[in-house]
């Protein structure tokens, strides 16, 4: 069973930075490519990045190419998603999650963390 655990959500002005931590747990974290997503109010959960299993490709939504930056520690076993030049429509719950490498599909999810930018 593999665990994730989001962090570093928070409250943050327009234009401002934010890092998102996921921490994976339970299972060789090599063998998982992971993604963050994001849930803004009445709509659907989004792809809004993901990273292979060992980091050498990474995929972003548009909307946040160039202000987002996925990356991946395997000494710590974590996943980052570094956030600068905020907009009011990033504001979401942010959702991090795996798949294992003969896997389709993302089955394992984290809490989610709440991200809210102000103006």
């Amino acid at each position: 069973q593999v665990q994730l655990v989001e962090s570093g959500g928070g409250l943050v002005q327009v234009g401002g930075s934010l890092r998102l931590s996921c921490v994976v747990s339970g299972r060789t974290f090599s063998n998982y490519h992971v993604a963050w997503f994001r849930q803004a109010p009445g709509k659907d959960r989004v792809l809004v990045s993901s990273i292979n299993r060992s980091g050498s490709t990474t995929y972003y939504v548009d909307s946040v190419k160039g202000r987002f930056t996925i990356s991946r520690d395997k000494t710590k076993n974590t996943v980052y998603l570094q956030m600068n030049s905020v907009k009011l429509e990033d504001t979401a719950v942010y959702y991090c999650a795996a798949r294992a490498i003969a896997s389709g599909e993302y089955g394992y999810w984290g809490q989610g963390t709440q991200v809210t930018v102000s103006s």
